[in-house]
């Protein structure tokens, strides 16, 4: 059975034997999820629109040099991370760079498992206030940490193929993320900790 990577890598080796239909292919799959990850980075759709489509006409531009070394679709988002980078700094809206965390505390987080048992709360009302509260925190934090736990928990990217999109080691992708949950868990805790019984 052929993996979505082989798919990939079928289609992106016809648009360079081209056939630009093959690319409308790619264009059609990873449309919606590039604007998903490219929204959280850009807020206003229009330009985030505006940015996926760049996106896109840079990487057919570049496809002739891509050899398969990682999955199209970590090489597109590294594309539309950059993309969507250098849009912020043009527009004059450059996001503060993080601060790194201990890579060893990362490891030993362990409040990551709360942060996904979150959508089973007692009540419409509490969970709509979850999310809410979970979508600021992620808006409010610095690009390099928004963007690693974008791709870990939204896009459900592997820590290895976060490395790729974001051009940097394992470490560090493992301690933004782990600052991302920590700024999301420490904004959580009010909610979380409120007693069941005053809830209601």
């Amino acid at each position: 059975m052929t993996t979505e990577r082989e798919c990939d890598q079928l289609l992106v080796e016809r648009v360079q034997a081209g056939d630009r239909q093959a690319f409308d292919l790619l264009v059609a799959k990873y449309q919606r999820r590039l604007m998903r990850l490219v929204s959280r980075l850009v807020h206003d759709p229009a330009e985030a629109e505006d940015v996926v489509q760049e996106t896109f006409i840079k990487a057919f531009r570049a496809l002739r040099h891509f050899r398969g070394d990682s999955a199209f679709y970590t090489w597109l988002y590294r594309i539309g991370i950059n993309t969507a980078k250098n849009f912020l700094v043009t527009q004059g809206r450059r996001a503060p760079t993080s601060t790194e965390a201990d890579a060893e505390r990362a490891e030993a987080f362990d409040d990551a498992d709360s942060l996904r048992d979150i959508n089973t709360p007692e009540s419409v009302l509490a969970s709509k206030q979850i999310a809410y509260t979970v979508n600021a925190a992620m808006e409010a934090l610095p690009l390099e940490l928004r963007t690693a736990i974008v791709l870990r928990e939204i896009e459900g990217l592997s820590y290895e193929e976060i490395s790729e999109v974001m051009a940097c080691p394992i470490g560090t992708v493992r301690s933004r993320i782990f600052r991302a949950r920590e700024v999301i868990a420490e904004k959580l805790k009010p909610l979380l900790d409120f007693p069941v019984d005053k809830r209601r």
